[in-house]
Protein backbone atom coordinates (compact mmCIF):
# COMPACT_ATOMS: atom_id res chain seq x y z
CA UNK A 1 0.00 0.00 0.00
CA UNK A 2 1.46 3.37 -1.05
CA UNK A 3 1.47 6.51 1.08
CA UNK A 4 -1.30 7.94 -1.10
CA UNK A 5 -3.45 4.88 -0.46
CA UNK A 6 -2.85 5.13 3.28
CA UNK A 7 -3.73 8.82 3.34
CA UNK A 8 -6.89 8.12 1.38
CA UNK A 9 -7.84 5.28 3.74
CA UNK A 10 -7.41 7.36 6.92
CA UNK A 11 -9.24 10.34 5.44
CA UNK A 12 -12.17 8.10 4.53
CA UNK A 13 -12.09 6.55 8.01
CA UNK A 14 -12.19 9.97 9.70
CA UNK A 15 -14.97 11.11 7.38
CA UNK A 16 -17.00 7.99 8.13
CA UNK A 17 -16.47 8.49 11.89
CA UNK A 18 -17.74 12.08 11.87
CA UNK A 19 -20.63 11.14 9.60
CA UNK A 20 -21.72 8.42 12.04
CA UNK A 21 -21.43 10.85 14.96
CA UNK A 22 -23.64 13.31 13.10
CA UNK A 23 -26.09 10.59 12.08
CA UNK A 24 -26.52 9.15 15.59
CA UNK A 25 -25.95 12.35 17.56
CA UNK A 26 -29.46 12.17 18.99
CA UNK A 27 -28.83 8.90 20.86
CA UNK A 28 -25.09 9.01 21.59
CA UNK A 29 -25.22 11.18 24.70
CA UNK A 30 -25.57 8.40 27.35
CA UNK A 31 -22.84 6.34 25.66
CA UNK A 32 -20.44 9.28 25.46
CA UNK A 33 -21.22 10.18 29.08
CA UNK A 34 -20.61 6.57 30.16
CA UNK A 35 -17.33 6.48 28.24
CA UNK A 36 -16.20 9.73 29.88
CA UNK A 37 -17.04 8.42 33.35
CA UNK A 38 -15.22 5.15 32.68
CA UNK A 39 -12.18 6.99 31.35
CA UNK A 40 -11.83 9.22 34.41
CA UNK A 41 -12.52 6.44 36.92
CA UNK A 42 -10.11 3.95 35.31
CA UNK A 43 -7.03 5.07 37.34
CA UNK A 44 -8.94 4.47 40.59
CA UNK A 45 -10.03 1.03 39.39
CA UNK A 46 -6.41 0.21 38.53
CA UNK A 47 -5.32 1.17 42.04
CA UNK A 48 -7.97 -1.02 43.67
CA UNK A 49 -7.07 -3.86 41.33
CA UNK A 50 -3.41 -3.50 42.31
CA UNK A 51 -4.45 -3.92 45.95
CA UNK A 52 -5.84 -7.36 45.23
CA UNK A 53 -9.50 -6.73 44.29
CA UNK A 54 -10.85 -8.25 41.12
CA UNK A 55 -11.67 -5.87 38.30
CA UNK A 56 -15.40 -6.60 38.55
CA UNK A 57 -15.57 -5.93 42.31
CA UNK A 58 -13.49 -2.75 41.98
CA UNK A 59 -15.71 -1.55 39.15
CA UNK A 60 -18.87 -2.26 41.14
CA UNK A 61 -17.64 -0.35 44.19
CA UNK A 62 -16.39 2.65 42.21
CA UNK A 63 -19.48 2.94 39.99
CA UNK A 64 -21.90 2.62 42.91
CA UNK A 65 -20.05 5.23 45.01
CA UNK A 66 -19.76 7.63 42.08
CA UNK A 67 -23.46 7.62 41.25
CA UNK A 68 -24.51 7.71 44.92
CA UNK A 69 -22.36 10.80 45.47
CA UNK A 70 -23.71 12.33 42.25
CA UNK A 71 -27.33 11.72 43.30
CA UNK A 72 -26.66 13.13 46.77
CA UNK A 73 -25.15 16.30 45.32
CA UNK A 74 -28.04 16.72 42.88
CA UNK A 75 -30.65 16.21 45.59
CA UNK A 76 -28.85 18.66 47.86
CA UNK A 77 -28.02 21.43 45.39
CA UNK A 78 -30.65 21.24 42.64
CA UNK A 79 -33.60 22.36 44.85
CA UNK A 80 -31.54 25.32 46.11
CA UNK A 81 -30.50 26.28 42.59
CA UNK A 82 -34.05 25.81 41.29
CA UNK A 83 -35.60 28.08 43.92
CA UNK A 84 -32.96 30.78 43.39
CA UNK A 85 -33.27 30.54 39.62
CA UNK A 86 -37.06 30.93 39.77
CA UNK A 87 -36.69 33.96 42.03
CA UNK A 88 -34.00 35.46 39.81
CA UNK A 89 -36.12 35.12 36.67
CA UNK A 90 -39.03 36.71 38.50
CA UNK A 91 -36.92 39.66 39.58
CA UNK A 92 -35.04 40.00 36.29
CA UNK A 93 -37.42 42.57 34.69
CA UNK A 94 -37.20 44.68 37.84
CA UNK A 95 -33.41 44.60 37.70
CA UNK A 96 -33.49 45.80 34.11
CA UNK A 97 -35.87 48.65 35.01
CA UNK A 98 -33.66 49.75 37.92
CA UNK A 99 -30.52 49.65 35.78
CA UNK A 100 -32.23 51.61 33.02
CA UNK A 101 -33.42 54.24 35.49
CA UNK A 102 -29.97 54.65 37.05
CA UNK A 103 -28.18 54.73 33.70
CA UNK A 104 -30.64 57.11 31.99
CA UNK A 105 -28.95 60.37 33.13
CA UNK A 106 -25.52 59.19 32.00
CA UNK A 107 -26.86 57.93 28.67
CA UNK A 108 -28.68 61.23 28.09
CA UNK A 109 -25.52 63.18 28.90
CA UNK A 110 -23.58 61.17 26.32
CA UNK A 111 -26.24 61.32 23.62
CA UNK A 112 -26.46 65.12 23.94
CA UNK A 113 -22.86 65.35 22.77
CA UNK A 114 -23.28 63.05 19.75
CA UNK A 115 -24.68 64.08 16.40
CA UNK A 116 -28.15 62.59 15.66
CA UNK A 117 -26.97 60.98 12.43
CA UNK A 118 -24.08 59.23 14.18
CA UNK A 119 -26.36 58.17 17.02
CA UNK A 120 -28.89 56.68 14.59
CA UNK A 121 -26.24 54.76 12.66
CA UNK A 122 -24.70 53.43 15.88
CA UNK A 123 -28.14 52.43 17.14
CA UNK A 124 -28.96 50.57 13.94
CA UNK A 125 -25.61 48.80 14.01
CA UNK A 126 -26.11 47.76 17.65
CA UNK A 127 -29.61 46.48 16.88
CA UNK A 128 -28.33 44.42 13.96
CA UNK A 129 -25.44 42.91 15.90
CA UNK A 130 -27.69 42.23 18.89
CA UNK A 131 -30.19 40.44 16.66
CA UNK A 132 -27.43 38.31 15.16
CA UNK A 133 -26.06 37.47 18.60
CA UNK A 134 -29.51 36.54 19.91
CA UNK A 135 -30.17 34.39 16.85
CA UNK A 136 -26.80 32.63 17.24
CA UNK A 137 -27.33 32.02 20.96
CA UNK A 138 -30.86 30.81 20.24
CA UNK A 139 -29.61 28.31 17.70
CA UNK A 140 -27.09 26.92 20.18
CA UNK A 141 -29.69 26.79 22.95
CA UNK A 142 -32.15 25.10 20.59
CA UNK A 143 -29.57 22.49 19.66
CA UNK A 144 -28.79 21.90 23.32
CA UNK A 145 -32.42 21.45 24.27
CA UNK A 146 -33.94 19.73 21.28
CA UNK A 147 -30.90 17.73 20.19
CA UNK A 148 -29.72 16.24 23.44
CA UNK A 149 -31.84 17.13 26.44
CA UNK A 150 -35.24 16.04 25.25
CA UNK A 151 -37.21 14.00 27.75
CA UNK A 152 -36.47 10.57 26.26
CA UNK A 153 -32.79 11.38 25.97
CA UNK A 154 -32.79 12.56 29.55
CA UNK A 155 -34.27 9.25 30.67
CA UNK A 156 -31.70 7.35 28.63
CA UNK A 157 -28.98 9.46 30.25
CA UNK A 158 -30.25 8.55 33.71
CA UNK A 159 -30.75 4.82 33.15
CA UNK A 160 -28.29 3.86 30.40
CA UNK A 161 -25.22 5.85 31.45
CA UNK A 162 -24.57 3.85 34.67
CA UNK A 163 -24.80 0.55 32.76
CA UNK A 164 -22.51 1.78 29.98
CA UNK A 165 -19.97 3.20 32.42
CA UNK A 166 -19.93 -0.05 34.45
CA UNK A 167 -19.21 -2.34 31.50
CA UNK A 168 -16.71 0.03 29.90
CA UNK A 169 -14.86 0.50 33.18
CA UNK A 170 -14.76 -3.25 33.79
CA UNK A 171 -13.37 -4.02 30.32
CA UNK A 172 -11.35 -0.82 29.81
CA UNK A 173 -7.90 -2.44 29.80
CA UNK A 174 -9.10 -5.21 27.46
CA UNK A 175 -10.57 -2.64 25.06
CA UNK A 176 -7.33 -0.65 25.02
CA UNK A 177 -5.27 -3.81 24.41
CA UNK A 178 -7.57 -4.89 21.57
CA UNK A 179 -7.36 -1.49 19.87
CA UNK A 180 -3.58 -1.56 20.29
CA UNK A 181 -3.46 -4.92 18.48
CA UNK A 182 -5.23 -3.34 15.48
CA UNK A 183 -2.63 -0.60 14.98
CA UNK A 184 -0.40 -0.72 11.90
CA UNK A 185 2.84 -2.22 13.17
CA UNK A 186 5.09 0.31 11.48
CA UNK A 187 3.13 3.19 13.08
CA UNK A 188 2.34 1.57 16.42
CA UNK A 189 5.04 3.39 18.42
CA UNK A 190 4.06 6.80 17.05
CA UNK A 191 0.35 6.16 17.65
CA UNK A 192 1.04 5.04 21.23
CA UNK A 193 3.13 8.15 21.84
CA UNK A 194 0.36 10.41 20.51
CA UNK A 195 -2.24 8.52 22.56
CA UNK A 196 -0.19 9.03 25.73
CA UNK A 197 0.10 12.76 24.97
CA UNK A 198 -3.65 13.01 24.35
CA UNK A 199 -4.35 11.16 27.60
CA UNK A 200 -2.00 13.41 29.57
CA UNK A 201 -3.44 16.57 27.99
CA UNK A 202 -7.06 15.54 28.39
CA UNK A 203 -6.73 14.23 31.94
CA UNK A 204 -4.68 17.21 33.05
CA UNK A 205 -7.09 19.76 31.63
CA UNK A 206 -10.47 18.20 32.36
CA UNK A 207 -9.70 16.85 35.83
CA UNK A 208 -7.79 19.96 36.84
CA UNK A 209 -10.25 22.42 35.30
CA UNK A 210 -13.20 20.60 36.89
CA UNK A 211 -11.63 21.04 40.32
CA UNK A 212 -10.92 24.70 39.56
CA UNK A 213 -14.54 25.27 38.50
CA UNK A 214 -15.92 23.57 41.60
CA UNK A 215 -13.71 25.54 43.99
CA UNK A 216 -14.37 28.82 42.16
CA UNK A 217 -18.13 28.19 42.22
CA UNK A 218 -18.07 27.61 45.98
CA UNK A 219 -15.85 30.67 46.55
CA UNK A 220 -17.95 33.00 44.41
CA UNK A 221 -21.22 31.64 45.80
CA UNK A 222 -20.19 32.01 49.45
CA UNK A 223 -18.44 35.34 48.86
CA UNK A 224 -21.36 36.97 47.05
CA UNK A 225 -23.79 35.63 49.64
CA UNK A 226 -21.69 37.07 52.49
CA UNK A 227 -21.61 40.55 50.93
CA UNK A 228 -25.40 40.46 50.77
CA UNK A 229 -25.97 40.13 47.02
CA UNK A 230 -29.39 38.76 46.11
CA UNK A 231 -29.13 35.34 44.46
CA UNK A 232 -25.42 35.49 45.18
CA UNK A 233 -25.03 31.72 45.57
CA UNK A 234 -26.70 31.07 42.21
CA UNK A 235 -24.62 33.72 40.42
CA UNK A 236 -21.41 32.48 42.01
CA UNK A 237 -22.10 28.82 41.28
CA UNK A 238 -22.97 29.54 37.65
CA UNK A 239 -19.81 31.65 37.33
CA UNK A 240 -17.74 28.72 38.55
CA UNK A 241 -19.41 26.24 36.20
CA UNK A 242 -19.05 28.54 33.19
CA UNK A 243 -15.37 29.06 34.08
CA UNK A 244 -14.77 25.75 32.31
CA UNK A 245 -14.75 27.99 29.21
CA UNK A 246 -11.69 30.18 29.95
CA UNK A 247 -12.50 33.84 30.64
CA UNK A 248 -16.12 33.42 29.47
CA UNK A 249 -17.49 32.31 32.84
CA UNK A 250 -15.81 35.08 34.79
CA UNK A 251 -16.92 37.80 32.34
CA UNK A 252 -20.54 36.61 32.33
CA UNK A 253 -20.63 36.19 36.12
CA UNK A 254 -18.98 39.56 36.67
CA UNK A 255 -21.44 41.34 34.38
CA UNK A 256 -24.48 39.69 35.98
CA UNK A 257 -23.18 40.11 39.53
CA UNK A 258 -22.27 43.78 39.14
CA UNK A 259 -25.55 44.46 37.32
CA UNK A 260 -27.60 42.91 40.12
CA UNK A 261 -25.49 44.76 42.70
CA UNK A 262 -26.08 48.13 41.02
CA UNK A 263 -29.80 47.43 40.74
CA UNK A 264 -29.97 46.27 44.37
CA UNK A 265 -27.61 48.71 46.15
CA UNK A 266 -27.11 51.55 43.69
CA UNK A 267 -23.67 52.97 43.02
CA UNK A 268 -22.06 52.59 46.42
CA UNK A 269 -19.63 50.68 48.58
CA UNK A 270 -21.58 47.41 48.31
CA UNK A 271 -20.87 47.28 44.58
CA UNK A 272 -17.15 47.62 45.38
CA UNK A 273 -17.44 44.60 47.68
CA UNK A 274 -19.02 42.56 44.87
CA UNK A 275 -16.25 43.60 42.49
CA UNK A 276 -13.72 42.67 45.17
CA UNK A 277 -15.10 39.13 45.39
CA UNK A 278 -14.58 38.62 41.65
CA UNK A 279 -11.09 40.14 41.76
CA UNK A 280 -10.10 37.87 44.65
CA UNK A 281 -11.48 34.89 42.75
CA UNK A 282 -9.41 35.78 39.70
CA UNK A 283 -6.27 36.24 41.78
CA UNK A 284 -6.85 32.90 43.47
CA UNK A 285 -7.46 31.17 40.15
CA UNK A 286 -4.52 32.70 38.30
CA UNK A 287 -1.91 32.41 41.06
CA UNK A 288 -2.88 29.24 42.88
CA UNK A 289 -5.70 27.06 41.52
CA UNK A 290 -4.84 26.88 37.82
CA UNK A 291 -1.03 26.52 38.29
CA UNK A 292 -1.47 23.82 40.94
CA UNK A 293 -4.41 21.84 39.53
CA UNK A 294 -4.11 22.34 35.76
CA UNK A 295 -0.54 23.47 35.15
CA UNK A 296 0.88 25.13 32.07
CA UNK A 297 1.89 22.02 30.12
CA UNK A 298 -1.46 20.62 29.06
CA UNK A 299 -1.09 22.17 25.62
CA UNK A 300 -4.65 23.50 25.29
CA UNK A 301 -4.79 27.23 24.63
CA UNK A 302 -7.75 29.12 26.07
CA UNK A 303 -8.85 30.43 22.66
CA UNK A 304 -8.72 26.91 21.17
CA UNK A 305 -10.88 25.57 24.03
CA UNK A 306 -13.44 28.36 23.61
CA UNK A 307 -13.66 27.76 19.86
CA UNK A 308 -13.98 23.99 20.31
CA UNK A 309 -16.77 24.27 22.90
CA UNK A 310 -18.78 26.81 20.91
CA UNK A 311 -18.32 24.92 17.63
CA UNK A 312 -19.25 21.60 19.26
CA UNK A 313 -22.36 23.10 20.83
CA UNK A 314 -23.44 24.70 17.56
CA UNK A 315 -22.94 21.49 15.55
CA UNK A 316 -24.04 18.69 17.87
CA UNK A 317 -25.68 20.32 20.89
CA UNK A 318 -24.75 19.06 24.35
CA UNK A 319 -23.10 16.00 22.78
CA UNK A 320 -20.79 18.34 20.88
CA UNK A 321 -19.93 20.19 24.09
CA UNK A 322 -18.94 16.89 25.71
CA UNK A 323 -16.85 15.85 22.71
CA UNK A 324 -15.29 19.28 22.17
CA UNK A 325 -12.42 19.09 24.66
CA UNK A 326 -11.35 15.50 23.78
CA UNK A 327 -11.41 16.32 20.07
CA UNK A 328 -9.55 19.59 20.70
CA UNK A 329 -6.91 17.74 22.74
CA UNK A 330 -6.49 15.09 20.03
CA UNK A 331 -6.20 17.67 17.25
CA UNK A 332 -3.68 19.68 19.28
CA UNK A 333 -1.47 16.63 19.88
CA UNK A 334 -1.67 15.56 16.22
CA UNK A 335 -0.80 19.06 15.02
CA UNK A 336 2.21 19.17 17.36
CA UNK A 337 3.28 15.72 16.12
CA UNK A 338 2.98 16.83 12.48
CA UNK A 339 4.92 20.00 13.26
CA UNK A 340 7.68 17.99 14.94
CA UNK A 341 7.89 15.74 11.86
CA UNK A 342 8.12 18.81 9.65
CA UNK A 343 10.88 20.38 11.76
CA UNK A 344 12.89 17.15 11.51
CA UNK A 345 12.45 16.94 7.73
CA UNK A 346 14.51 18.36 4.89
CA UNK A 347 11.65 20.72 4.05
CA UNK A 348 12.51 22.76 7.17
CA UNK A 349 16.32 22.82 7.36
CA UNK A 350 17.03 23.11 3.60
CA UNK A 351 16.12 26.13 1.53
CA UNK A 352 14.68 25.53 -1.98
CA UNK A 353 17.99 26.59 -3.54
CA UNK A 354 19.84 24.13 -1.34
CA UNK A 355 17.38 21.40 -2.29
CA UNK A 356 17.96 22.21 -5.96
CA UNK A 357 21.71 22.17 -5.35
CA UNK A 358 21.47 18.79 -3.65
CA UNK A 359 19.35 17.43 -6.50
CA UNK A 360 21.86 18.81 -9.03
CA UNK A 361 24.75 17.23 -7.15
CA UNK A 362 22.95 13.90 -7.07
CA UNK A 363 22.29 14.12 -10.83
CA UNK A 364 25.94 15.04 -11.41
CA UNK A 365 27.07 12.05 -9.34
CA UNK A 366 24.84 9.79 -11.42
CA UNK A 367 26.22 11.28 -14.66
CA UNK A 368 29.82 10.90 -13.50
CA UNK A 369 29.14 7.32 -12.50
CA UNK A 370 27.66 6.55 -15.92
CA UNK A 371 30.61 8.17 -17.66
CA UNK A 372 33.05 6.19 -15.54
CA UNK A 373 31.28 2.96 -16.41
CA UNK A 374 31.35 3.82 -20.14
CA UNK A 375 35.02 4.69 -19.96
CA UNK A 376 35.81 1.48 -18.13
CA UNK A 377 33.82 -0.52 -20.68
CA UNK A 378 35.54 1.14 -23.61
CA UNK A 379 39.00 0.54 -22.07
CA UNK A 380 38.25 -3.13 -21.60
CA UNK A 381 37.50 -3.68 -25.32
CA UNK A 382 40.15 -1.44 -26.87
CA UNK A 383 41.63 -3.10 -30.04
CA UNK A 384 45.22 -4.28 -29.94
CA UNK A 385 47.25 -2.23 -32.43
CA UNK A 386 50.21 -4.66 -32.38
CA UNK A 387 48.08 -7.45 -33.75
CA UNK A 388 47.43 -5.54 -37.00
CA UNK A 389 51.08 -4.48 -37.50
CA UNK A 390 53.05 -6.19 -40.27
CA UNK A 391 55.50 -8.85 -39.25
Amino acid sequence: MTIRDQVRFWLLACGAFFFLVWLFSGILLPFVAGMAIAYFLDPLADKLEARGLSRTIATTIITALFFLILIFVLVLIVPLIGSQLAGFLERFPGYLSDLRAQAAPYIQHITDKIAPETLNSVGESIKGQTANAIKWAGNIAGNLLTGSLAFLNFLSLVFITPVVSFYLLRDWDKIVAKIDSWLPRWLADDVRSCARDIDRTLAGFVRGQSMVCMLLGLFYGLGLTLVGLEFGFLIGLMTGILSFVPYFGMLVGFAVGVGVAVAQFGLGLDVVFVIGVFLLGQLMEGNFLTPKLVGDKVGLHAVWVMFALLAGGALFGFLGVMLAVPVAAAIGVLVRYALAQYLDSRLYDHAPSELAKIAHEEDQDVTDSDNAQKTSGAGGHKPDASADAPA
